[in-house]
């Protein structure tokens, strides 16, 4: 097989930046429960930069370990369960609705993408898998769907509560198959691109006649009848306080670039709260009581934690920048700080970076680039 070069760093196979070894941890469906969350806080402080950072699949990162340390933060990493297989480390790219099953939706997504990833890690074959596909369910509300990750269940709704339609790259099938056989029918979707990929990372990277010919084998499938309306998007951010479908609380947070210091992660777990990050850096504390929820936001806000939906934190981000990239053309992140500090205005959601690679930038973001070239910052 033709496989291409993929440098997507994992926790075995980091990458090497300029501020030090670039390790990514895969949390399927974004969820890490506290112990996790303060054994990784615990790693970054001892091995890193002493820093977590969220990323637009809703995994995390930790930057600047010593090249000699690397086995050593693998090693923690195993100990604490959130790295297994060195050869399946980079393929495990899950994403589920954040808030489904909490307020609207179902929890048998999360079930589902259980069973996803424990398949993952058994199929000898999906190692061939770049680290830059994805899969996702969604649990009709489209947040996951927007993202077009490679291969999505969008679950029917509650007339047709174990159905879902298969999405492939943003291109729907028109089919309904069984929740329970989706993750199955999943790996066969990925399995079926590594047979037709000529150098291809990612579905939406085929040439027209090999995605036609995926979706062909999608068309046996089920039984007609594309995913209904799920619920209402959240308006806005997952930011601020909302109430749970079973009278418990959730409370919405972000950081500043989706970063966390270690104090603020050991923090957070402290809580004993089930944690999920999103695909746009925010970080859920789930299943609380009124009160421990009024609690969280007076110790936590204090912090750095920001729980205001308006706050211009939940529109805007930015690369890593220099110096912790060698081919940033500026200090991303202090130019971004500067200008929110100074009451800048934004144009909706922006993504400032430091060169055109544009690396972590959403969507929906309007892309900024810092120092020389086609598109300038504010100030620069």
């Amino acid at each position: 097989m033709n496989r291409p070069a993929d440098r997507c760093p994992g926790v075995f196979a980091t990458h090497a930046a300029a501020d030090g070894h670039l390790a990514r941890l895969r949390l399927p469906g974004g969820r890490i429960d506290p112990a996790r969350l303060e054994a990784l806080a615990l790693a970054a402080e001892t091995y890193g930069d002493g820093h977590l950072e969220f990323t637009g699949r809703a995994n995390v990162q930790v930057r600047g370990i010593p090249a000699e340390s690397v086995p050593d933060f693998a090693d923690a990493m195993i100990a604490a369960g959130l790295a297994g297989s060195r050869t399946h480390d980079r393929v495990r790219n899950i994403v589920v609705s954040p808030l489904t099953g909490r307020l609207g939706g179902t929890p048998a997504l999360w079930d589902a993408a259980d069973r996803l990833h424990a398949a993952l890690g058994e199929a000898a074959w999906s190692v061939d898998l770049s680290g830059r596909f994805w899969f996702g369910f969604d649990d009709g509300r489209g947040d996951v769907l927007a993202r077009t990750p490679d291969v999505v269940a969008v679950w029917a709704g509650e007339h047709a509560s174990d159905a879902v339609e298969l999405v492939l790259a943003g291109r729907r099938s028109g089919r309904l198959v069984s929740l329970t056989d989706a993750p199955a029918l999943m790996l066969d979707v990925a399995r079926d691109f590594l047979a037709r990929r000529t150098g291809a990372w990612r579905i939406g990277d085929l040439s027209d006649d090999e995605a036609a010919d995926l979706h062909r084998g999608l068309a046996g499938l089920g039984r007609p009848g594309g995913a209904a309306t799920g619920p209402d998007p959240v308006p806005g951010p997952r930011v601020g306080w909302f109430d749970q479908s079973d009278g418990r609380i959730l409370l919405g947070a972000v950081t500043p670039f989706g970063r966390l210091s270690a104090r603020q992660a050991q923090f957070a777990a402290a809580i004993g709260a089930p944690l999920i990050v999103t695909p746009d850096r925010e970080l859920l504390i789930t299943d609380l009581t009124e009160g421990v929820a009024e609690t969280v936001v007076k110790v936590l806000a204090p912090m750095g934690f920001v729980f205001d939906a308006h706050s211009p934190w939940t529109r805007v981000g930015a690369c890593t920048g220099s110096p912790g990239c060698a081919k940033s053309r500026a200090d991303v992140r202090r130019l971004l700080a500067d200008h929110v500090a100074g009451g800048g205005e934004f144009d909706g959601h922006e993504h400032w970076v430091g060169c055109e690679r544009s690396c972590g930038a959403g969507p929906d973001a309007v892309v900024r680039v810092a120092g020389p070239g086609p598109v300038g910052l504010p100030g620069t």
